[in-house]
């Protein structure tokens, strides 16, 4: 039996946001997100589509990232709500950058999308090396 690594009630939460990629994010399939972002949930037909997707998106994220002490979800509120101030790379132990994103606003914004982008795989790669 597989651990979670991702909660599906997270997703449904995010999926009303949608339409901006949110869920997609969150569930490790930035490229789709982003399109989301652009496209409005590819023009909101794509994100009704999702609504009965969601199982399969929760499934892939917890076949493809590693379980383990650090919570993606927390992560995740971490970035989406105070990114800026680097606490999502505090939470994950990456200090120094974390400082660095508290005193450059998340590297001026940049640094904020490159987390959006990454962040599903800087976790698993922090909980693999808790792990040993």
């Amino acid at each position: 039996m597989r651990e979670d690594t991702h909660s599906l009630g997270v997703g449904y939460l995010l999926w009303i946001f949608g339409f901006l990629g949110s869920h997609r994010f969150y569930f490790g399939r930035p490229v789709s997100g982003t399109i989301y972002f652009f496209t409005l949930g590819l023009l909101f037909v794509g994100w009704i589509v999702d609504l009965f997707l969601m199982p399969r998106l929760e499934a892939t994220a917890a076949r493809r990232y590693q379980p383990g002490e650090k919570s993606y979800t927390v992560a995740w509120v971490c970035l989406v709500f105070l990114g800026i101030f680097g606490i999502h790379r505090f939470y994950q132990g990456k200090i120094f950058t974390g400082l660095l994103y508290l005193v450059t606003v998340g590297l001026f914004g940049i640094g904020i999308i490159y987390d959006f982008w990454t962040l599903n795989e800087q976790v698993s790669s922090r909980n693999r090396e808790l792990s040993i």
